[in-house]
C-alpha cells in the first residue's frame, strides 16, 4: 500500500516523547535526510540537485525544535510552526495557523500538508501532543492523549491513527518508521529520521 509521506509522534513504548518522519516517493526517490545540530532536512542526493527545479516541494526541514518542543512535518510549514512556537503561540494554534495559511501543496495530487508537535515533558500535566493535516477539503488538528503514539500520512486515512511505536532512541526510531512494525506495510520508503527526548532531544537519520 502506498500512502506517501508519513509522520509519527507521541510517546514510544519506553514512555519517551518522540517525532519520526519518512519520505515515501514514486516520483522523486533520489533524496536523503541530513542531520544537523537542531534540525533534520530532506534534500536531493548528490547529482540530483536539479530535481528541486522540477518540484519545489521535495526539499525542506522536516524536524526542528522550539523551546521544549519538537516539530515534524512534510514541508516548509515546519519552519513556520517552529517560529510561531518560539514566539509563544500555543501548539494547537501554531499548527492550525500554519496549515491554514500554507494550505495543501499545489501539485498534481493536491498533496496534503501534515505536521505534529510534541513537548519534551513526561509529566501528564505538562505534556502536549497534537497532529494536524490540511487537504483540499478540510483542516484538522487533533490532540494525542498522554502515553499514546499516532501517525498520519499524506495519502492515508487523513486523520491520526494510533500506533505502537516500539523504538527507544533516535536511531532505532528512524529505522522503525522506515520499515518496521505497522510501517512495514507501506510501500516505496526512501529515507527517514527521528528525534527522541531522553533528558535532551537527539536526532538521527536512516539513509539505506
Amino acid at each position: 500500500m502506498y500512502t506517501g509521506r508519513i509522520l509519527s509522534t507521541g510517546m514510544n513504548t519506553d514512555g519517551k516523547p518522540f517525532v519520526a518522519y519518512r519520505v515515501s516517493s514514486r516520483s522523486f526517490p533520489n533524496r536523503q535526510c541530513r542531520k544537523f545540530e537542531n534540525r533534520a532536512a530532506i534534500v536531493p542526493k548528490e547529482g540530483f540537485e536539479k530535481d528541486i527545479f522540477e518540484n519545489t516541494y521535495i526539499a525542506y526541514n522536516c524536524v526542528r525544535f522550539a523551546r521544549n518542543m519538537a516539530i515534524v512535518s512534510n514541508g516548509s510549514q515546519t519552519d513556520v510552526i517552529a517560529d510561531k512556537l518560539a514566539l509563544g503561540m500555543n501548539i494547537k494554534d501554531a499548527l492550525a495557523y500554519s496549515l491554514l495559511t500554507m494550505d495543501y501543496e499545489k501539485d498534481d495530487y493536491h498533496t496534503p500538508r501534515i505536521a505534529a508537535v510534541v513537548t519534551s515533558s513526561d509529566n501528564e500535566d505538562e505534556y502536549e501532543c497534537y497532529v494536524g493535516i490540511v487537504n483540499d477539503k478540510k483542516l484538522l488538528v487533533e490532540q494525542i492523549p498522554f502515553g499514546d503514539a499516532a501517525f498520519i500520512s499524506t495519502y492515508g486515512s487523513q486523520a491520526p491513527d494510533l500506533v505502537e511505536f516500539d523504538a527507544k532512541d533516535a536511531a532505532s526510531s528512524a529505522k522503525f518508521i522506515f520499515d518496521e512494525g505497522t510501517f512495514a506495510n507501506y510501500e516505496k520508503p526512501v529515507t527517514s529520521c527521528a528525534a527522541v527526548f531522553d533528558g535532551e532531544w537527539t536526532i538521527d537519520v536512516y539513509n539505506p
